[in-house]
C-alpha cells in the first residue's frame, strides 16, 4: 500500500523522510509522492569491474552542482550518459520502501532515467543514471523535477540496508569487496 502525501508529510516533519524537498513539494505535492529535482552531474570514465564478490565502478566526475543563487543549465546529447544526484536526500524507516519513476516529461524528450528502490533504512543522497536516447539535444536546468518518489508500507519483517552507497557516494575508490 503506498502512503498518500498526507502521511509523508507528516514524515517529513516529524522523522525527515524525504529532506530538501522544494516549498512545491512541501506545500502542494501531486500524486502520491513527491517529486525529485536534478541536483549534480556526473560524467564516467575509465572502466567498472562487476564481479561475484568484488566491484569497481568507474571514475567519476562532476561538471555542474545545483546553487540556488546560480542556476545553470547542462546540455544533454543524443547519446550522453551522466549518473545524476538528486537535491534532496531521504531517510527510510524499516517499515517503508521508496519507489522511484521518471517523471514522463523525461520521457517525451528522450531522456531515460534509470532508478532502482530505496531500500528500508537507507539514508543519503540519491544517485540515478541519465542517458538521452532520443534524437534531440535537451537542455535542462539544475533543479528541475526529475523523478517521483512514493513509498510503500512494508508489512512483515525486513532486512535493513546494509550496503556500502549508505549516505549517497556516487562511485567506489578503489576495487571493494560487496556487502
Amino acid at each position: 500500500m503506498f502512503l498518500g502525501v498526507d502521511k509523508l508529510l507528516e514524515l517529513v516533519h516529524s522523522k525527515k523522510l524525504v529532506e530538501n524537498l522544494s516549498e512545491r513539494e512541501l506545500t502542494n505535492p501531486e500524486g502520491t509522492g513527491f517529486d525529485l529535482r536534478l541536483g549534480e552531474v556526473f560524467t564516467t570514465s575509465g572502466k567498472g569491474y562487476l564481479g561475484i564478490t568484488d566491484r569497481e565502478t568507474a571514475p567519476v566526475t562532476s561538471l555542474k552542482a545545483y546553487n540556488p543563487n546560480n542556476i545553470q543549465s547542462i546540455v544533454i546529447k543524443p547519446g550522453d550518459f551522466y549518473l545524476i544526484k538528486t537535491i534532496e536526500t531521504v531517510n527510510v524507516p524499516d517499515n517503508l520502501v521508496g519507489i522511484l519513476k521518471p517523471r514522463s516529461t523525461m520521457h517525451r524528450m528522450g531522456l531515460f532515467v534509470r532508478t532502482t528502490q530505496i531500500s528500508p533504512g537507507y539514508s543519503g543522497e540519491l544517485t540515478f543514471a541519465l542517458k538521452n536516447e532520443g534524437p534531440v539535444e535537451v537542455k535542462s536546468d539544475l533543479g528541475a523535477r526529475i523523478a517521483h518518489v512514493m513509498f510503500a508500507q512494508v508489512l512483515g519483517k525486513t532486512a535493513l540496508y546494509r550496503g556500502q552507497w549508505q549516505g549517497g557516494r556516487v562511485t567506489t575508490k578503489k576495487r571493494e569487496k560487496q556487502v
